[in-house]
């Protein structure tokens, strides 16, 4: 607990180390506070090139960042979190402490030369590379290092947004991966600490000042329903062009690393003179959208350009989050459909500003699919409780079309596209990298969904499994029956219990043949009996049996 609190502080002062940094380039590199506030504006002191600065400003921080992070920490590239997240899963929450210094600087010259980045991402980075680093010097476990990384994470969330509910949900959805008693106190000390620091530095004040937000009809629910599925379409599809644009880049470069931001930067520079609203972050133009300041079609180019831009900065090589820009899109989504459904049906739509709010969850939760943490800081910007039924109803049907229509989140595919599967054995590990269907025992004799109850407590006191799989009478696998269910509904209701074992199976998590013997063994850990029917991946019938003492015996003979 007094690690988390001084891993809090140390985020919270973190924050404000790097927010300096930013608005001290931002000034450098466009001569304003936020150069989105005053898109099209000049340098001030270089008057005369007029808004064709920009066109220089992404390829001189390039020349900057580039060298500093080829040379000194190549992982401070990118967005952040999912080398935060890996981490965690699969290095023992292990992070160079000069990623710490690396990624404040490379970011905010991102962010202060034009890329259209955000700032969550890098400081999740920053504090959860403090709280390795911390881990490290105090000698803890393993998984108390995982949970300090988890609490830099959740202290500069909680800095960066004034949001600490927000940063605790962030860290355990995406960060740590678990729920507990003890990894909630930790993360809720170091993000309200974190918190107090950021407050004190900034203010008592949200990122944004957001409009009122309210809902006039209960036929409203309809429309932001239908918002939630078109976010998680918008959502899904930025995390497609995100990487395409990343792979187009990667193809396209043959020089050395250290001069693609620079070059890249031209490209950049081109999109920023075109829509320079595109340049930073870009918060004054999200206020906009939220306050209805917009046209549809301008918003509709907001948005792709957006997507665009921010998809350009990630592949040519800068380094800033993916957080922001998701909420951007997500306003400039649901101020467009709110507006556009105001025009249609006047007297129902309601105020555009609240399609815009739950817009920036929704699209959010789509990409992320992180539904609590999309849901939190929502509210905890807004301060309004009306809007948590719309937004749990959007966010909710967001995260759910979008878990149909990928497998991947915006920060796993990254890793997946290096193959790494967070839910598997680390790269080259020599334990749990099996797979099952090489570790698998026979099938034990499936027992007939017509068995009758009595007869199946008699065959499962014979088992050395204390389980057994259940097929239909056309051979069909239906699930598996556990002496311990049978147990209990002969002893607590011998009078209503089913006659037979059909009742009684239930289908576990499916293990199959070709899964990694690691992956299994977190739905192994979690069923009665001592183990589980491996599956053909194919016909889904059962083709063999993993048990505990398997695979702890292969475990054993490969450590």
């Amino acid at each position: 607990m007094v690690l988390a609190v001084v891993i809090g502080a140390g985020a919270g002062a973190g924050s404000i180390v790097f927010r300096w940094c930013i608005q001290f380039f931002t000034r450098l590199f466009s001569g304003h506070a936020d150069y989105a506030a005053a898109a099209g504006s000049s340098h001030p002191h270089v008057s005369w090139l007029g808004p064709y600065f920009v066109l220089f400003a992404p390829v001189i921080g390039g020349l900057l960042y580039g060298p500093l992070v080829n040379r000194f920490a190549k992982e401070a590239r990118g967005h952040g979190v999912p080398e935060v997240m890996l981490a965690v899963a699969q290095r023992g929450g292990r992070i160079s402490p000069k990623v710490a210094v690396v990624k404040t600087l490379a970011s905010a010259l991102t962010i202060g030369s034009g890329g259209s980045v955000g700032r969550e991402g890098p400081i999740v980075q920053i504090g959860s590379a403090l709280g390795s680093t911390l881990g490290r010097y105090t000698r803890v476990t393993e998984g108390r290092m995982k949970l300090l990384v988890s609490c830099g994470a959740a202290g500069g969330i909680a800095a960066t947004f004034n949001a600490p509910l927000a940063g605790v949900f962030f860290a355990m959805e995406l960060i740590l991966g678990a729920f507990s008693a003890e990894a909630f106190g930790a993360l809720v000390l170091a993000s309200v600490t974190a918190s107090v620091i950021g407050r004190a530095a900034f203010g008592n004040t949200a990122f944004l000042d957001l409009p009122d937000f309210r809902v006039d009809n209960l036929a409203q629910y309809g429309l932001f329903a239908v918002l939630g599925v078109v976010a998680a379409l918008v959502g899904v599809g930025f995390t497609r062009i995100l990487y395409w644009i990343e792979d187009a880049c990667d193809w396209a470069w043959r020089g050395p690393e250290w001069l693609r931001p620079a070059v890249g930067g031209l490209a950049l520079g081109v999109v920023l003179l075109v829509l320079p609203e595109m340049y930073g972050v870009g918060y004054p133009v999200l206020q906009n959208a939220t306050e209805g300041k917009y046209a549809v079609s301008f918003l509709i180019l907001l948005l792709l350009g957006k997507v665009v831009a921010t998809s350009l900065t990630i592949g040519i090589g800068g380094s800033g989050g993916v957080f922001a820009p998701g909420l951007f899109i997500g306003a400039m989504l649901g101020s467009a459909y709110g507006t556009a459904v105001h025009q249609l049906m006047p007297g129902e739509a309601g105020p555009t500003g609240a399609y815009a709010l739950v817009g920036m969850g929704a699209v959010f939760a789509g990409a992320s699919r992180a539904p609590i943490t999309a849901v939190v800081i929502l509210f905890e910007l807004t301060g309004e409780y009306s809007i948590i039924l719309p937004l749990m109803l959007a966010i909710v049907l967001a995260t759910a079309t979008s878990r149909l229509l990928t497998k991947d989140t915006i920060y796993t595919l990254k890793l997946r596209r290096r193959g790494i599967d967070l839910e598997g054995p680390a790269r080259n590990a020599r334990i749990g990298g099996q797979r099952v269907g090489t570790v698998m025992e026979p099938l034990p004799e499936p027992l007939p969904a017509s068995t009758p109850l009595a007869h199946a407590a008699d065959l499962l006191s014979l088992s050395p499994h204390g389980a057994l799989p259940v097929v239909d009478a056309s051979e069909r696998y239906i699930g598996v029956v556990t002496a311990q269910a049978v147990a209990e509904v002969l002893s607590e209701q011998p009078e209503g219990a089913p006659v037979t074992v059909e009742k009684l199976a239930e289908p576990p998590a499916p293990v199959t043949a070709d899964q990694p013997l690691a992956t299994a063994l977190g739905h192994l850990v979690a069923v009665n009996g001592t183990g589980v029917p491996v599956l053909d991946r194919i016909h889904g019938k059962p083709v063999g049996w993993l048990s505990h003492q398997g695979a702890l015996r292969v475990l054993h003979t490969t450590s």
